[in-house]
């Protein structure tokens, strides 16, 4: 079974505090781990390169 792993930092997906959403440029879907969506840690869309906070 394949874990999904934050956009950010790589992290396995495995803690609760996650999210999921679209890009808000292409709707590819990027993931979030709680320390990232905590310290308002950057993601880059691995598809377009819209950089989010």
């Amino acid at each position: 079974m394949a874990t999904e792993k934050c956009t950010s930092c790589q992290a396995p997906l495995s803690e609760p505090g996650w999210t999921k959403f679209e890009c808000p440029k292409c709707r590819e879907v990027i993931y979030r781990c709680h320390r990232c969506r905590h310290q308002s840690i950057p993601y880059v869309c691995k598809s377009c390169g819209y950089q989010g906070p």
